[in-house]
């Protein structure tokens, strides 16, 4: 019982320092945050953060990681190499998760945010069909890096845009138009 109540504090404690940082990051940098004002934010006191995390960077990169490993989660469960078409089911999921997901994704995926990150996050969702593609339609590995890359920058300034300007269209017409940018270019649209 007790181990219960301090994994339920534990995650309590978690939850509010991850919120009280990202409401921080809304209006200024990490590189501006202090433990002391994340504690303040949160109403607990620095101990309780160092007993945590080491600092505002080290809790940043705890969320990022969180949310990498739901995304890669989401992707377990399409099989590229069966089924190619499973792209645009999963690239609906990866916006329908940022939809849901869009206080802390417009904070962490905004323009000032970690540009690592970020890709990192496109990455995971547009190179095992970049790859698929480019096996199918006999592609040299460097292409398909430089085709992957191309296509991962331009999801991640779609997803930008898409947040930053209240998300007028759905998970699945964002995600048949980065689909469609993917694998057609400019013509899918002209």
């Amino acid at each position: 019982m007790e181990e219960k109540r301090l994994d339920r504090r534990t995650k309590y404690t978690h939850m509010v320092l991850k919120d009280s940082l990202i409401e921080l990051l809304k209006v200024k940098p990490i590189s501006k945050i202090t433990v002391k004002e994340i504690c303040q934010k949160a109403d607990i006191n620095r101990s309780t953060f160092y007993s945590h995390f080491n600092d505002p960077y080290h809790l940043l990169n705890s969320i990022e990681q969180e949310i990498l490993q739901d995304v890669e989660k989401t992707l377990a469960n399409y099989n590229f190499k069966q089924d190619v078409s499973q792209a645009l089911q999963m690239m609906e999921k990866i916006f329908e998760y940022i939809g849901q997901n869009d206080e802390i994704c417009q904070v962490l995926l905004d323009e000032k945010g970690d540009i690592a990150f970020q890709k990192q996050i496109m990455m995971l969702a547009q190179r095992q069909q970049v790859i698929t593609q480019a096996v199918n339609r006999q592609i040299d590995q460097q292409t398909a890096e430089y085709i992957c890359l191309f296509a991962v920058n331009g999801s991640l300034g779609i997803v930008q845009h898409w947040l930053k300007n209240g998300m007028k269209k759905t998970p699945k017409e964002m995600a048949e138009m980065v689909i469609n940018l993917t694998n057609k270019g400019l013509a899918a649209f002209w």
